[in-house]
């Protein structure tokens, strides 16, 4: 049966790599996480405050939806982000895209999600690449993500950037 997972990107260059190539990297040393996902898995993107430079302004939102299009391997080459390599990866097939800077805001649902047993250090769950959710907060979500989402060939070019040097 398939899982869902919530992606967490705290990069924008990562975000727009992730979503025009529609693929997932995840760092050396992630592996146990990254292959937690399965191909079918169902995905929620999410980006964090300091996403795109300006966490006092932005909030941590859940911005799409996606399936894990393919297994996890071994990169043949690494991506680079900064200083960061990542190292293995996978496939995805994005469904929808909330606009830019729009999407669900992730901390006005935590008292009602049980993956944040303690809704007073939440934000700490999400100091990973991914975070698989129970049946019933994949339900919450995916309800009120929902009407926010619109076609990705509408939305996606919001969130591309100029490429990265690797």
């Amino acid at each position: 049966m398939p899982s869902t997972h919530l992606l967490i990107i705290g990069d924008r260059a990562a975000l727009s790599w992730v979503l025009t190539e529609q693929r997932m990297a995840f760092p050396a040393g992630r592996s146990k996480a990254a292959r937690a996902l399965e191909e079918g898995d169902e995905i929620f993107l999410y980006t964090t405050r300091g996403c795109f430079g300006n966490p006092t302004r932005d909030l941590g939102r859940v911005i799409g939806r996606a399936t894990v299009a393919s297994s996890v391997r071994v990169l043949e080459e690494p991506v680079v982000f900064g200083e960061r390599s990542f190292t293995e990866g996978c496939r995805l097939a994005v469904s929808g895209l909330a606009r830019f800077r729009e999407g669900l805001v992730l901390r006005e649902l935590v008292p009602r999600l049980s993956v944040f047993p303690d809704p007073a250090t939440w934000s700490v769950r999400l100091r990973r690449a991914s975070l698989t959710l129970p049946p019933g907060d994949a339900d919450l979500v995916r309800t009120e993500l929902g009407p926010l989402l619109r076609p990705y060939p509408e939305t996606a070019e919001q969130y591309r950037w100029p490429p990265v040097s690797t």
